[in-house]
């Protein structure tokens, strides 16, 4: 199996399911990771075919069986999944054994979970996506990653920012050893937004509007949910040789990644999945 560029991202496909990967996180054997696509799924009609979302009306079973096949395909052990609870805020929860299967094959727990961090090889983290921004890290000088889901209400309140932070408490991670990056989301392309969100953005003023803000027309603007994260993480202190960008975009890559914007919101839902691998084990990405 060899896999296809795709923006700055690797595409991979096994028995009709396709699933990306960052070259720089492949790079790091103790690490397993992947970003989900629309193909290779069992779902029809609008979530056709491969929807991770259990809140869009897809039957439950079609998506656990959705699951059992990604994770088959990716390498992932269905039994390790623990997912996010998201809701646009910036809480972020160290999870292990104990939470294995929570928000997938066992029910939430938690409410308002929008960051998973672990050092804890038997979990595997999920977060989800058709629009918004998945956030990648990994501590390589602790064994410990996390995701993060960011769009522009969590990009504004600094969610990578906060993740960062977290894994420093949590593990002992220094800033400047942690690998980022940046998943694929609606780019500055496609991503028109109003003066209440550039408002909402007040908090990162000292990093220049101007750099992810442009205008359109209109009282509108395009918004760069890329720029911002990345600037979010070097103001944070990750160092910009640690930070990749998938550059896709959702909305403009709709027959391969669901976009809420593209499909007025009848739509299934991506998932990021990051694992540490066992110690001794070199499965690589």
């Amino acid at each position: 199996m060899r896999p296809v560029p795709i923006g700055s991202m690797h595409y991979w496909e096994k028995d009709s399911v396709g699933w990306l990967t960052f070259p720089a996180l492949e790079a790091l054997p103790f690490v397993r990771h992947a970003f989900s696509t629309r193909l290779g799924g069992f779902s029809t009609g609008e979530f056709s075919s491969m929807n991770l979302n259990f809140g869009r009306g897809d039957p439950r079973e079609t998506v656990e069986e959705n699951f059992r096949r990604f994770c088959a395909a990716a390498g992932f052990s269905m039994e390790s999944l623990t997912a996010s609870a998201q809701d646009h805020h910036t809480t972020v929860r160290r999870v292990g054994a104990a939470e294995r299967g929570v928000g997938v094959t066992r029910p939430r727990d938690r409410e308002s979970v929008d960051g998973l961090i672990t050092d804890d090889p038997s979990v595997t983290l999920v977060t989800y996506y058709a629009d918004c921004t998945p956030l990648f890290f990994v501590d390589p000088a602790h064994r410990a990653v996390g995701l993060g889901h960011s769009g522009w209400r969590g990009t504004a309140a600094g969610m990578g920012a906060c993740m960062v932070r977290r894994m420093e408490e949590e593990f002992g991670s220094r800033p400047e050893e942690i690998i980022a990056a940046i998943g694929p989301s609606i780019g500055a392309c496609c991503y028109e937004v109003d003066e209440t969100v550039y408002e909402g953005f007040a908090p990162l003023e000292t990093l220049g509007l101007s750099n992810f803000f442009f205008r359109a027309g209109d009282g509108k603007y395009r918004l760069d949910l890329w720029e911002a994260n990345r600037r979010i993480l070097l103001a944070a202190g990750v160092l910009p040789e640690h930070i990749s960008t998938a550059r896709l975009c959702t909305r403009c890559n709709d027959s391969l990644l669901w976009s809420h914007r593209a499909t007025g919101g009848k739509r299934g839902g991506l998932a990021a999945f990051l694992a540490v691998t066992p110690r001794g084990e070199d499965d690589g990405a």
